[in-house]
């Protein structure tokens, strides 16, 4: 089939245009009744008024349609004719309708009815179904006996552009969450029906088995067979099927015909899937990660369709993205994974205290570049106290980690082997920050409780720059440790003033130690964090101290929280 030549700008398809509107009189006037009257088309009316234009008309390369007020073709020019499959002497004649039955309820057939019906020229662009399957833009002008229709089919253009528009919507899917795995079950309805009439997604599982991760067809009657195709294709997977032959080699695999369903060639379930299926051609493309295929993108494309080199190369496109991303998240999720393990091989149990339960808990940053450093610890204290610590390092990421192993670590010496209280503890840990040239900053808050002669709990506390812990009373009431005042954070100058504070706690009170994690949002404000905090610990009073842990964060951290929560709480044995 013939097909025009390639549009070269706006500006020559107006030029042509123009040029044509004489031969749109000419027809409207002569052509048609002549048409009509020989039943043979142009041939037969080559000396009706207008000398050469009808000539024109036949060399033109865009196609002309015209109807008369019944909507009746009564021409169709050469290049029409290599477009639309109907000969001149087979259409004209027809009605419209019944030569196009597509466009009686299409975009095509509104804009012709609007322009025949105002008299005002319009565009239109849309796709033809069946058996044309061709996209086409069409000028409709209007003439006093009818319509001239000059169109070009414009498949191309606007499959490059249906092309570039599905990249990026796979980017945009592939960049909006982290669950990589998630986001690739969506691609198989992005890819299907632009590149593809149904298409389904294999990956590997790190035990080397197979996981159907999605499936699509337009059609709804059809889609339940394209997923029992993808879910046979992963669940009983034979030596020579095509998922097999592309995840072991790394390279394309295209069926086509008989090939599809060779007891040989996949899984007798595939084959019979496939044969109720019936593609005209299976095209099996692998997912690759950087250093092997994580696994393939089946297209299937009906026999009405043929495959397009344009739709495979596109089709690789997004498979080659889709294994960028899922390779990506698997490495984000080890250094997740590793950042953690680190955090938490460093966050140990409480120990039994005569005078307070204690509570901890830990949770990580959703992002693996936000974990880090974070951390609790409660230890048995020389002088007979038990030590409670929460800080938490500048940075997010394993080098805050690393240091946050060791402030802590060197916080737990300097208490064994100076005896110092809170104040004394931070102010040694700052000097030796500065001593060992550790280029850390942290803000800590050390308390250490025990009771006194009068077998009162008493709280030793000092604050370097971090959060305030709060107290929440037996009788429900909310506030800040000591009034809310802190020191310089550590790091700083290794000569600041550490001060100690003393507060006597009353049977049942519950002393809340936290970092900012728990209550700053990168959307909210940190007071109005701690605000929220406070009413939920009003709220959750009533609660046992390992429940209302769990209540505070359910209700402050919505899933995975963008940075690291730690928290210890203790409350006053009666």
């Amino acid at each position: 089939m013939r097909r025009p030549p390639a549009r070269t700008g706006a500006c020559w398809h107006r030029r042509l245009i123009v040029g044509v509107t004489s031969w749109t009189d000419l027809l409207s006037h002569g052509a048609p009744a002549a048409a009509r009257r020989a039943g043979r088309g142009v041939t037969e009316w080559g000396s009706a008024p207008g000398g050469g234009s009808e000539r024109a008309l036949e060399a033109m390369p865009i196609g002309l349609i015209v109807v008369d007020t019944d909507w009746r073709v009564s021409y169709i020019n050469s290049a029409g004719e290599a477009v639309v499959g109907y000969t001149r002497q087979q259409l004209v004649g027809m009605s419209y309708w019944e030569a196009f039955p597509a466009n009686v309820d299409n975009e095509f057939g509104r804009t012709y009815r609007e322009v025949a019906a105002t008299g005002r020229p319009a565009m239109v662009e849309a796709f033809y179904p069946d058996p044309l399957n061709k996209w086409f833009e069409v000028r409709a002008v209007p003439g006093p006996a009818g319509l001239s229709l000059y169109f070009t089919e414009v498949t191309e253009r606007r499959l490059a552009q249906e092309r570039l528009a599905l990249l990026a919507r796979v980017g945009v899917e592939l960049a909006a969450t982290l669950d990589a795995t998630a986001a690739a079950a969506r691609i198989p309805g992005l890819v299907a029906p632009i590149l593809s009439s149904w298409c389904a997604l294999t990956l590997v599982r790190d035990d080397g088995t197979l996981r159907d991760i999605g499936s699509w067809h337009p059609d709804p009657e059809v889609r339940p067979l394209v997923q029992r195709y993808a879910a046979a294709a992963a669940h009983a997977p034979a030596p020579g099927s095509s998922v097999t032959r592309v995840l072991d080699s790394g390279s394309p695999v295209v069926e086509t015909g008989g090939a599809l369903t060779v007891p040989h060639d996949c899984d007798e379930s595939v084959a019979a899937v496939l044969a109720e299926l019936a593609p005209g051609t299976l095209t099996v493309l692998p997912v690759r990660g950087r250093d092997r295929t994580l696994g393939a993108l089946s297209l299937g494309t009906n026999r009405l369709r043929p495959v397009a080199p344009g739709d495979v190369t596109t089709a690789q496109e997004v498979a080659d993205r889709l294994g960028l991303a899922l390779d990506n998240a698997r490495l984000y999720d080890q250094q997740r994974r590793l950042a953690e393990e680190l955090q938490r091989s460093l966050l140990t149990a409480p120990p039994e205290s005569d005078v307070a339960e204690i509570a901890v808990r830990y949770l990580p940053a959703a992002e693996a570049a936000r974990v880090g450093g974070d951390w609790y610890d409660s230890f048995l204290h020389p002088v007979g106290a038990t030590a409670f610590v929460i800080g938490d390092v500048v940075g997010h990421d394993t080098a805050a980690a690393a240091a946050m192993g060791q402030l802590r670590s060197l916080l737990r010496g300097v208490a064994v082997a100076t005896r110092a209280g809170p104040a004394g503890m931070l102010s040694a840990l700052d000097a030796a920050i500065t001593q060992l040239q550790m280029r850390t900053y942290a803000t800590a808050a050390v308390a250490c409780l025990s009771r006194d002669g009068d077998g009162r709990a008493t709280l030793l506390w000092a604050n370097a720059g971090h959060p305030t812990p709060l107290v929440l009373s037996a009788d429900g009431g909310v506030c800040e440790l000591g009034g809310g005042r802190g020191e310089l954070m550590l790091g700083v100058d290794a000569a600041a003033t550490r001060t100690d504070t003393e507060t006597v706690l009353d049977p049942g009170a519950t002393v809340l130690l936290y970092t900012d994690g728990l209550v700053e949002r990168r959307t909210g404000h940190l007071d109005a964090g701690t605000a929220v905090l406070r009413a939920a610990l009003h709220e959750l009073r009533h609660l046992p101290l390992e429940q209302l842990c769990d209540a505070l964060l359910d209700r402050l951290v919505e899933g995975r929280p963008e940075d690291d929560v730690a928290l210890v709480a203790l409350r006053v044995r009666s």
